[in-house]
Formats: structure tokens, C-alpha cells, sequence
């Protein structure tokens, strides 16, 4: 009777002993799939957040986006490798620009400005303007450089300033903006068609409508 009372005693003995490390292991392993579990779910939380994801945010939009190069200079990726001027060189829509910018002498002023926006006529909205006045302009280089760097604004503008902006540009006029989304438009009367372009020193704007000092 003793002997069994005492073998009974040991088998208690060791069954409380190797309980708690029982139940310590399926506690942590139970806390490591958890861990796992939500670390994933917030993996997948911020690849499915479009508006979580800042380079989502911060790339071209508009319809004239659709006809720039896919490679090459004249690319997104390739004007960004480049001064503002050098780089609306590689754009076929920004031809007359570039000849106006050439005309007044400003192509070193700003490739070599820092942190500016410009916002960039293209070819049609040159093509507005009646010949006989583009090419009076065109001859008037006291003129011309009024016109073009009062397309000119001495910082980087996000699409976010646009919403509702006042800006000094570098001719000492200003000029209004305002839009949200992927519309704006800058003076009431030009559309950004190309917006947020990036290059190495200023981000673009290509709007449809050639804007006038007053």
C-alpha cells in the first residue's frame, strides 16, 4: 500500500511540473501566429491603400500626358535627368516654347535656377495667338522675357498648391490657381493638360493657353 501511494505521489508530482511548459509553449506559439497574422494583414492594409502610397501621389497626370515619349530624353524618366530648359528641348509639344525661350536668352537662367515651377505652353497654345502678334512678340526680346517668366514661380508647386494659389513669379506679376484633383487651371483661363512633370530643377505644368502679364 505505502509503495503505491508513493508511485501515485510521483506521477502528480510530475504531472504538475510539466504542465505549465506545456501550456507556456502553446501560449507562445499561438502568440507568434497571431504576430504573423497581423503583420501581414498590415502588409496587404498599405498595398491596397492607393492614397497610403506617396509615389502614387506624386507622379504626371492629365490627357497630354498620354503623347509623351515612353523612352528616351524626351520621357518622364529622361526630363527628370535634366534642367527644365534642356529638358522641354526633348518634348515635341513644347517646340515654339523652347524658340521663345532661346529668342530672349533665358535657356542658362533657368537650367541653372534652383526650385522653380514653369508652367509650359504647348505648341497650340502658341498656335492661338494670331501669327502677326506671335511674331511681334517673338522679335520683342523685352517683350518676350516679360511673357515667358511670368510663367516662371521661384519654388516647386505640389498639385495640392494649386487648389486654391496666389504666386509671385519671377516677371513680379502674379498668377492665381485652382482645380483639385487632376483639373486645374491657372489665370481662369488656362488648363493644365501635362501637370506635375518633374525635372532635375523644377516641376512643370504644360497648359494649353499662353499666359499674359498684365
Amino acid at each position: 500500500m505505502n509503495t503505491l501511494r508513493i508511485r501515485r505521489t510521483a506521477v502528480a508530482v510530475a504531472a504538475t511540473a510539466v504542465l505549465p511548459f506545456a501550456l507556456t509553449a502553446c501560449s507562445d506559439s499561438g502568440s507568434g501566429t497571431g504576430a504573423a497574422a497581423s503583420s501581414e494583414a498590415a502588409d496587404q492594409a498599405r498595398t491596397e491603400t492607393p492614397s497610403g502610397d506617396p509615389m502614387a501621389m506624386d507622379k504626371p497626370f492629365g490627357p497630354a500626358c498620354a503623347s509623351v515619349p515612353k523612352g528616351g530624353a524626351g520621357s518622364f524618366d529622361g526630363m527628370a535627368q535634366d534642367p527644365v530648359a534642356t529638358a522641354a528641348s526633348n518634348n515635341p509639344a513644347l517646340s515654339t516654347l523652347v524658340t521663345a525661350v532661346k529668342q530672349a536668352g533665358l535657356v542658362d537662367t533657368l537650367n541653372n535656377a534652383k526650385d522653380i515651377t514653369v508652367f509650359a505652353p504647348t505648341n497650340d497654345a502658341f498656335a492661338k495667338i494670331p501669327k502677326a502678334d506671335l511674331d511681334k512678340v517673338l522679335a520683342d526680346k523685352d517683350m518676350l522675357t516679360k511673357i515667358l517668366t511670368y510663367h516662371v514661380v521661384g519654388q516647386k508647386l505640389t498639385p495640392k498648391q494649386l487648389e486654391n494659389g496666389s504666386f509671385e513669379t519671377l516677371q513680379k506679376g502674379v498668377i492665381t490657381t485652382k482645380g483639385s484633383g487632376e483639373n486645374y487651371t491657372v489665370n481662369d483661363t488656362a488648363k493644365v493638360v501635362c501637370g506635375n512633370v518633374k525635372t532635375s530643377n523644377a516641376n512643370v505644368y504644360i497648359i494649353d493657353t499662353v499666359l499674359m502679364p498684365k
